[in-house]
Parts: C-alpha cells; sequence; structure tokens
C-alpha cells in the first residue's frame, strides 16, 4: 500500500499567525499519525515562516510513524537533520523566496553536490529522496547521485488533470518505470488532492508515499481531519 505522509507546514502556518501555540503542531500530527496517516513530512525554511526548526526537534521524539524532512541541503538544513536523524530526507531545490517547491533539481547539472549530501546523509542512516520533475533523464541521474528514492514534482499533472487524465499523467508514468527499472523508490508530492490522487494511485500502484499538505488541509476544514485523512486513504487502496 501507498503510505500517506501528511505535511502539516499550513498547521504551524495558521499557528504562526498569532504567535502562541494554537493550533498545537506536534499535537496534529500525532492526530494525524491517530487517524491513520503513516507518516509526516515538515518542510522547515530558512525564514521559518511556517515550520520551525523547533518543531522538528521537537517532533522526532514523538512520532511513531515514518518523519520526512524536507528542504534544500544548505548548512543549517543538513546540520539539523543530521541532528534530528528521520527516516527519510527529501532534497528539493527551493531559493529563499519561493512560495513553495515549483521545480525540482537539475540532477545532472549538481550531480557533485547532490552525491556528497547524499554521503552524509547516508552515514547516519536516513534514507534520503531527491525531488525531480517527470523527466526519466534527471532520475537516471538521481540514481547516480546515490538517491534511494526519487520524488516527483506532480503539480503539473495536477494541473493539466482537468483537461485530459490520460494525457496528465503519461510523462509521470514513464518516470515511474524509470525509477522501478533502477531500482529505485517512488514518492510524489505537490498538490495532489482527493480529485486526482486515486486515478495517479491507479496508473501507478507502486508509488512508495504520496506527501499532501495544502489541500489535505484545506479539505479538513469541512470535513474534519479525520474524514479527510480516510478519505486520503481510500484513494491509496
Amino acid at each position: 500500500m501507498t503510505k500517506l505522509s501528511v505535511n502539516i507546514n499550513k498547521v504551524a502556518t495558521i499557528r504562526n499567525a498569532r504567535g502562541a501555540n494554537n493550533p498545537d503542531v506536534v499535537k496534529v500530527a500525532l492526530d494525524c499519525e491517530r487517524f491513520g496517516a503513516q507518516g509526516i513530512t515538515v518542510h522547515p525554511r530558512p525564514d521559518e515562516r511556517h515550520i520551525r526548526r523547533q518543531d522538528v526537534r521537537d517532533l522526532k521524539p514523538v512520532l511513531t510513524t515514518e518523519f520526512n524532512i524536507e528542504g534544500n541541503p544548505e548548512p543549517e538544513f543538513v546540520e539539523l537533520v543530521l541532528q534530528v536523524v528521520p527516516a527519510q530526507v527529501t532534497l528539493v531545490p527551493d531559493a529563499h523566496e519561493q512560495i513553495t517547491s515549483n521545480s525540482g533539481w537539475d540532477t545532472k547539472k549538481h550531480i557533485d553536490f547532490l552525491t556528497e549530501v547524499t554521503k552524509k546523509f547516508h552515514e547516519k542512516g536516513i534514507r534520503v529522496s531527491i525531488f525531480v520533475d517527470a523527466d526519466p533523464e534527471m532520475v537516471e541521474w538521481a540514481a547516480k547521485a546515490g538517491a534511494d528514492r526519487v520524488e516527483l514534482y506532480t503539480e503539473p499533472y495536477a494541473t493539466n488533470y482537468p483537461n485530459g487524465r490520460e494525457q496528465a499523467i503519461a510523462p509521470f508514468v514513464a518516470a515511474g518505470e524509470k525509477a522501478k527499472s533502477l531500482g529505485l523508490g517512488l514518492n510524489c508530492g505537490h498538490d495532489l488532492s482527493l480529485e486526482n490522487l486515486a486515478y495517479m494511485h491507479e496508473r501507478m500502484p507502486y508509488i512508495d508515499e504520496v506527501s499532501i499538505g495544502h489541500a489535505l488541509i484545506c479539505d479538513a476544514l469541512y470535513l474534519g481531519l479525520e474524514e479527510t485523512i480516510k478519505r486520503y486513504n481510500a484513494c491509496l487502496k
């Protein structure tokens, strides 16, 4: 079964708007696990505009499912991940000013850097996933860098899905098959929702994990968190 990892960044955004601890990020993460999520994802950024570095430290000892930390492997991020030692680190080429991730790595261009940082995380026993576009060449170079998995950037799939789902999924199937052929695990994330997730899973049942935040938290405002997680898990069966 494909695992659902809930990205709780948006919960931290709401908390930070008022400066106190409501909603409590740790409590929400534990509730997500209790309601059936098989993982928790956070993406701490340098300005701490949502998840803070202390949140990452607070979450690690209490989570019972897989902990995935995403981010640009700059020195401060690398240091944090090596201290916390999550199950997985996802390397994302975010610029500081980006609102959200909007592209994958050029793994061929950055092969030396990605190989070096992947080795550091492997020395701590941390699984490494590299965030890439749905391009078989980028998947291949991620494998050469030593990655255990790739995460496909799925915003283009979500955007094109209403105009023709077969055409929208095609490059992702090609990239996913390439990952399988190279022995890489496969994650997917970004703009996946109750509208488009089931079809992606139908066409790519070998996906190891989907990481979903924005749409899931928005749905929870209407459906409640427990019901929302139940519906997302239903898309993955």
